[in-house]
C-alpha cells in the first residue's frame, strides 16, 4: 500500500515537472525599451554617463596620454610574468 502510494506520488511529481519544463523552454525574443534622456539640458552627442566622461577626442595632450597608457599597460603585461618567472627560478635553485 505504501509502495503504491509512493510510486503514484513520484509519477505525479514527474508529470508536473515535465509540464513545467515544457512551458519554461519556450523560445522568445524579449527586450525592454531604451530609456530616453530628454529634458535634462545636457549636450546629447557627448553625454553618456557623466557630462565629461568618455570624451577621448577632447582630452588635453591626448597623444602623450594615450601613448603612456599603452606603454604602461604593455610593460605591466610583460613585466609581471617575467618577474614571476625569475622569482620562481630563484626560489627553486636555492633548494
Amino acid at each position: 500500500m505504501a509502495l503504491r502510494r509512493g510510486v503514484q506520488s513520484g509519477l505525479m511529481v514527474l508529470s508536473h515537472s515535465e509540464a513545467g519544463l515544457a512551458r519554461s523552454v519556450a523560445r522568445e525574443f524579449h527586450a525592454t525599451t531604451a530609456k530616453r534622456m530628454g529634458g535634462h539640458g545636457y549636450e546629447e552627442p557627448h553625454y553618456v554617463h557623466a557630462k565629461h566622461m568618455y570624451n577621448l577626442d577632447r582630452i588635453k595632450h591626448r597623444p602623450l596620454k594615450m601613448t603612456l597608457a599603452v606603454l604602461s599597460g604593455f610593460s605591466f603585461g610583460v613585466g609581471v610574468p617575467l618577474f614571476a618567472f625569475y622569482f620562481q627560478q630563484k626560489k627553486t635553485s636555492s633548494v
